[in-house]
């Protein structure tokens, strides 16, 4: 036995963890009570040893998923010869809305599955393992009145059946059978921690499903965007929201560890974390459809993190914690065989020149047109950044890509550093920050000039990797984006073409073709084939920019999820899922292409995709 494809899996969750479910109701992965918790299944990362809690048609079915009603609320539709029944999956979700929530809300740490019957008499199997810290701790199994409890260490979860179904514990597994006919309900309900919603009845967990989807509705209100590829928009949206973490207001990159960028690889990386970065990414894809409440929380969580004369990061717990240390998992198999899989990120304590400005660039969307005066503490992080880039953007780095050989001078690093200095004196022309403007000034025009003289390469006829080289790399098509240089520039239209021509493959881009001191290969990244939809639109090609982003979205799962990385011959799913990066760079070039249509009046997006070589 081996997992399912990464596209099989849908997403639940509820802004404080979240959890994968196949299509056969097994859920495979779940961390908690947090995402960057050990997790208590992880069937996803060892088919063999890993936990996993099931509730799937016991006989050959047919499946249908959806989200209900623009929501997080995960409806499953199960067709055997025998009959039809939906199992309807969900975390309960907090106030959406709210400035800040506890980490201890026990009601949220809970997994509430509702059955019921359509058409005929439906068998489902109920299978419950857990295995608590990635199985290093064994479970207690131990069955109640109504369900069982499972322990191990101070870890506890409470499953409750209503009716009462019987239960059998066996070799650390509890398994039970369903059967519904047309007319009935069951519920399912796992609670972490105390008893919590497992410990309550069908009419809190039927009122808890309508207060969910009630929360969902208020937070969709807000959505603002209704261009082209709006369903798209809206669901990616609805996933940077389930990324941020509701106490406190961090961003967690994705929800997972070490899926592989390859086939069985060895590029396995744990991105249950806040990246600076990624997280700066997705605040200005939400601001940029009307969320601006997103933006309030991280920032007031990241001023309260840094302290004066304190280094900042690139990536934290989402606690705010510092220590991420890296480490291998020997005695787990991996997604279908890849290995290692680590927990933590090494690359914690990487130098990457390049957080500066994606921070000051969302702070400045941020807080451009409001008339609210910057906090105190905030301005004072923003003047910090900006110091920083003014210092340092001379230095080599390992870049955006977190390079694990020898640093050196990355053009997306410089490039991002002249967009800090940029903002920031953006942000002090209009009163919001206060700071040495003259050197900031001057630091900004020389990045510009490095840029230009070093980081084109005439003979090659782009923008390159790094200064003075020959490599390629997507990175550099933020340029346009970022407003370094206009996206008609000659330069520019020399360095898309070249990208197009030679790390492109089936329509689809890798970030680089050259050595980065990693073992291993990997897929086409999701977010430079994004980017370069954005520099088509910019560009006034709406018709390509179309094309291609409709392309990149057919690898799509069923319910429109997309992971880090797609295999350009099978057009597999490939790293961690979902991946905020991916579709925050959705977000941006459907913008993009609304923008570009509105620019050329009458030009339309084809209605068929061209077939890529």
């Amino acid at each position: 036995m081996r997992q399912p494809p990464i596209a099989d899996y849908a997403l639940i969750g509820n802004t404080f963890t979240a959890a994968l479910v196949s299509r056969d109701g097994s859920i495979d992965w779940c961390c908690l009570p947090h995402f960057d918790s050990p997790a208590v299944f992880c069937r996803l990362l060892d088919a063999r040893i890993g936990g996993c809690f099931r509730l799937g048609p016991a006989a050959p079915s047919r499946c249908e998923r959806r989200y209900l009603d623009g929501s997080a609320v995960l409806a499953t539709r199960f067709e055997t010869a025998d009959g039809v029944a939906q199992v309807t999956d969900f975390m309960p979700a907090p106030d959406l809305l709210a400035p800040d929530l506890p980490p201890h809300g026990h009601a949220y740490f809970s997994v509430l599955r509702r059955v019921e019957g359509l058409q005929g008499r439906v068998a489902l199997d109920l299978l419950f393992k857990p295995t608590f810290d990635f199985v290093r701790q064994a479970a207690r199994l131990a069955p109640q009145p109504g369900g069982c409890r499972a322990d191990a260490g101070d870890e506890s979860l409470h499953l409750a059946l209503v009716p009462e179904v019987r239960l059998q514990v066996v070799d650390g597994e509890v398994r039970g059978r369903l059967d519904i006919p047309a007319g009935a309900a069951a519920w399912v309900v796992l609670s972490h921690g105390r008893a919590g919603m497992a410990g309550q009845g069908p009419a809190a967990w039927e009122r808890s499903l309508r207060d969910t989807l009630r929360q969902w509705g208020a937070w969709g209100a807000l959505n603002r965007y209704t261009g082209p590829y709006a369903e798209a928009v809206a669901l990616s949206a609805r996933v940077l929201k389930l990324l941020t973490f509701a106490p406190g207001g961090s961003i967690v990159a994705a929800p997972t560890t070490s899926l592989p960028e390859a086939p069985g690889g060895v590029r396995n990386w744990d991105y249950r974390f806040c990246w600076l970065r990624d997280a700066a990414l997705m605040l200005g894809a939400l601001l940029s459809v009307g969320h601006e409440y997103a933006a309030d929380r991280f920032f007031h969580w990241l001023s309260r993190l840094w302290e004066p004369e304190r280094r900042i990061q690139i990536m934290y717990r989402l606690d705010g914690g510092e220590r991420l240390p890296e480490a291998v998992l020997e005695h787990l198999a991996g997604y279908r065989g890849a290995r290692p899989v680590r927990i933590g990120n090494g690359a914690a304590n990487q130098v990457q020149l390049d957080i500066y400005g994606h921070l000051l660039d969302a702070a400045h969307v941020y807080l451009e047109g409001r008339r609210a005066q910057v906090r105190p503490a905030l301005a004072r992080v923003l003047t910090h950044l900006a110091n920083e880039a003014a210092r340092r953007w001379r230095q080599p780095d390992q870049g955006i890509w977190e390079m694990r050989s020898a640093p050196a001078h990355h053009v997306s690093s410089k490039l991002m550093c002249w967009v800090a200095l940029d903002r920031a004196l953006r942000l002090a022309a209009a009163g919001r920050i206060e700071g040495d403007t003259a050197w900031w000034r001057r630091e900004r025009d020389a990045v510009a000039r490095v840029l230009h003289e070093q980081g084109f390469n005439a003979a090659l006829g782009a923008y390159t990797q790094v200064l003075g080289g020959q490599a390629l790399d997507a990175s550099v098509l933020m340029m346009p984006i970022v407003g370094f240089l206009p996206a008609g520039d000659a330069r520019m239209r020399a360095t898309v073409q070249r990208i197009s021509q030679e790390l492109m493959h089936r329509g689809l881009v890798w970030r680089y073709r050259s050595d980065d001191g990693l073992d291993g290969d990997e897929g086409t990244f999701a977010i430079c084939s994004f980017w370069l939809v954005e520099n088509l639109a910019l560009q006034g090609r709406v018709q390509e920019a179309c094309a291609l982003f409709e392309h990149i979205t057919s690898f799509a799962s069923d319910l429109g999820l997309l992971a880090e990385e797609i295999e350009p011959g099978s057009g597999e799913l490939l790293g961690n899922y979902p991946q905020g990066y991916t579709h925050l760079a959705l977000i941006r070039s459907a913008l993009a292409i609304g923008r570009a249509q509105g620019s050329a009046s009458g030009v339309a997006c084809p209605r068929a995709v061209p077939a890529w070589p």
